[in-house]
């Protein structure tokens, strides 16, 4: 099992350990609700350091990019970021990630930790156009710094005005006193923030700095257990459980990262699949009585027919209910649809909700 180069420092914090992704992660220290609340009202700190970085450089990056992945890569400009994913040849997903733009002929992908190996062979594949490639993710630690207060936290740490920073955008510069940092407005969480890219060497000088830094506001390490639970308070999908190689990008309500404006790896039978309909969907639910939704749980409908499948599920610790999300038969995936989650053989009503379960803050709050 691999270590991020912050693994010491969470086992010093009392971090409760597990597997994530062939990695040693903290899944909490205070407590899953506790840090999710630390998140939503003040700011958190989260090691994902697993992530994986791959560095495309030439003149055709761009070229290799507008292949592999579904979103339209050429609407990017320097210190731009965008969302998009890699579908397959089947209409499923290799995996979701982020593209970076640094300049005209550089760019970096972000992609997930248990698909690193798995993505870098699938782009390489389609690798005709003389791109180099580089994989920097066992040098680079990822710190996302999240939270109404992150900016507050770690201005003084840095020259960038992170107050002026859009969403989705990213610059490069001193950081806690290390040069070339790259200081991103992006997150999984919702509460707004920062994700910061640095190599292995300085993660320890920044980690401490960051805290220090962060002290008259509340800063708090924050797991994994918690970065699941205020994902999904989002309807953010994680890959694995509400994507993976047999769900499309259409169902998964991942049309706007999709754009049939240029060709990309199974773009016409996607395009036919659009045209067609889908016939399931991914929705998000709350429960309308007692029960947590599970993964993989069957969904239901008044009769005890299956009309679907669970992918995440959880008690929200902001809303103080259970909610979830599925894939269920279009015909049940309209907002206030009645449906019923198989909980040990007993039919729990939930309903069809609009996505986010929580209002959005605004970024960088």
């Amino acid at each position: 099992m691999k270590n991020t180069a912050l693994t010491d420092i969470h086992i010093r914090e009392g971090a409760k350990m597990v597997p994530f992704a062939g990695y040693n992660m903290p899944v909490q220290y205070a407590g899953i609700n506790a840090e999710h609340e630390t998140v939503r009202k003040a700011v958190g700190v989260f090691d994902v350091s697993h992530m994986g970085e791959f560095i495309l450089k030439g003149d055709k990056a761009l070229d290799l990019i507008q292949q592999v992945t579904s979103n339209d890569a050429s609407k990017l400009y320097d210190g731009k970021v965008q969302y998009s994913c890699l579908p397959n040849e089947q209409g499923g997903i290799v995996d979701d990630l982020l593209v970076y733009r640094i300049d005209e002929k550089t760019y970096m992908l972000v992609v997930n930790a248990s698909n690193i190996e798995k993505d870098w062979n699938w782009i390489s594949k389609y690798n005709t156009y003389g791109v180099e490639m580089k994989d920097i993710s066992d040098r680079t630690s990822l710190l996302a710094i999240q939270g109404p207060k992150a900016t507050e936290a770690l201005q003084s740490l840095t020259d960038i005005d992170l107050g002026s920073m859009e969403y989705y955008t990213f610059k490069r510069g001193k950081f806690a006193g290390v040069d070339n940092v790259l200081v991103s407005a992006t997150g999984y969480t919702g509460a707004g923030g920062f994700e910061i890219y640095f190599d292995n060497e300085h993660a320890e000088e920044i980690w401490l700095a960051v805290f220090k830094a962060g002290e008259p506001f509340g800063i708090k390490p924050i797991g994994l257990g918690a970065r699941d639970t205020l994902r999904l308070e989002m309807g953010f999908c994680l890959y694995g459980n509400d994507i993976d190689d047999t769900t499309s990008p259409l169902e998964a309500g991942l049309g706007w990262i999709t754009k049939f404006s240029k060709p990309f790896t199974n773009s016409e039978a996607l395009q036919q699949h659009k045209q067609q309909g889908i016939s399931k969907k991914l929705v998000g639910f709350e429960m309308l009585e007692r029960g947590i939704p599970r993964h993989d749980y069957e969904i239901v409908d008044a009769d005890g027919n299956v009309i679907g499948r669970v992918t995440s599920g959880t008690q929200s610790p902001s809303l103080q209910k259970a909610i979830g999300m599925g894939y269920v038969d279009q015909a049940y995936s309209k907002e206030g649809s009645e449906i019923f989650i198989k909980i040990r053989d007993n039919k729990v009503k939930a309903q069809v909700v609009k996505l986010p379960f929580t209002a959005k803050p605004a970024a960088n709050a």
